[in-house]
């Protein structure tokens, strides 16, 4: 098996250069053998079905491998299939999430849930049109979920096949546009074998993963697709994928307060919309408050008037940075010892920030603080 896919390298005629489903179908049978040999040892791969499927395709956008197995593993022991993650409690799912970012993800995954309960017997449905009216379910999951559950012959185009596609094709359209990535999908789709779309598709993202890998040079030589590839011929696979520049983010300043007493914190729920809807936090306001005035925050933005001659002691917690899709938090964070937390906020006992209100990792600067004591 050492080395088959050089083996299987197809030469293009120099009088007569493939066309672009031409070049894709040469690929196939480098990329079935490498993936056969090198393929991750994955936990989502032991047993593939299709809850399994769906929740780790779900967990592994905009998210690192490395960083899904724990949260994989936890989420499958303790929602081992859609009838418990239906029940869930809302609260528990974002505890069991909290990290992984993008909530919104949990929550369509809790809703889909509902509706395979009431609509589909509990499970996913093996049609690639059915699952693309499901919550939080598109083309590429959809396709994950069919071709790699179900074995049915349909595209799984992320941001690992698209950078391998546009590159084999030299391809230098904006990877960030739907339309151009409906045209990768409708390539794919006239040329992946019917009887191995799971191989396929995975060995595409196995490829974009480990080879034809983002943000540092391409592992040519080890690529099975070497010998098709045009931006490796041309020389253009620093410029290959193209994304069109992203519009510069927000910062936001903002003062974090950690308001101790004793072996309680205080935190407060977030908005039921918006930026990290429903999750707690540590109470934090906007702009850069000097420590001299924090006692004047807490009147003034808090509310908590009259409530000064409860401070013991403010002592700074640091500075920190968390980076949303749209907006950048640059936050100034203090301890506060007070002789009991203000009613204003939520009094909880410190081990309970860890076992069992969610909050998001933009604070984990300051969580790290308070584990020790809880």
């Amino acid at each position: 098996m050492e080395n088959l896919y050089k083996k299987l390298q197809i030469l293009e005629p120099e009088d007569r250069p493939f066309t672009r489903p031409q070049r894709l179908k040469a690929m196939t049978g480098p990329l079935l053998s490498w993936y056969e040999e090198h393929a991750r040892i994955l936990p989502w791969r032991d047993k593939p079905g299709a809850y399994q499927v769906w929740i780790s395709e779900i967990m592994l956008q905009q998210t690192r491998v490395e960083a899904v197995k724990p949260y994989f593993n936890r989420f499958l022991e303790e929602l081992p299939d859609v009838k418990a993650l239906a029940q869930v409690e809302e609260e528990r799912l974002l505890k069991l999430w909290e990290g992984l970012g993008y909530y919104n993800r949990a929550r369509n995954l809790k809703k889909t849930a509902q509706i395979l309960v009431r609509d589909h017997d509990g499970r996913l449905p093996a049609s690639y049109e059915e699952l693309l009216k499901l919550p939080g379910i598109g083309s590429y999951t959809a396709g994950a979920i069919a071709s790699i559950a179900y074995k049915i012959p349909v595209p799984a185009v992320d941001g690992n096949v698209l950078r391998v596609i546009s590159r084999v094709l030299a391809d230098r359209e904006d990877i960030l546009k739907q339309s151009v990535k409906r045209q990768m999908e409708e390539l794919l789709r006239s040329v992946m074998p019917e009887d191995k779309a799971s191989e396929f598709n995975q060995g595409l993202m196995e490829i974009g993963a480990m080879v034809c890998i983002p943000g540092g040079q391409p592992k040519c030589r080890e690529c099975p697709l070497e010998s098709v590839c045009l931006a490796k011929r041309q020389g253009l696979t620093e410029v290959i994928p193209y994304k069109a520049p992203k519009k510069s983010r927000k910062v936001e300043e903002r003062t974090v307060l950690l308001i101790e007493s004793g072996q309680q914190i205080a935190v407060q729920k977030r908005p039921d919309h918006g930026l990290l809807a429903s999750l707690y936090e540590f109470p934090n306001y906007e702009g850069t408050w000097k420590k001299e005035d924090v006692a004047a925050l807490l009147e003034q933005e808090a509310g908590c008037q009259g409530l000064a001659g409860d401070i013991e002691g403010i002592e700074k917690a640091g500075e920190a940075k968390h980076i949303f899709s749209h907006v950048e938090w640059h936050m100034t964070g203090y301890r506060i010892q007070m002789k009991k937390i203000p009613s204003v906020y939520v009094a909880v006992e410190k081990r309970e920030i860890f076992e069992k209100y969610p909050l998001p990792s933009a604070f984990y600067a300051y969580t790290k603080l308070i584990r020790g004591q809880s």
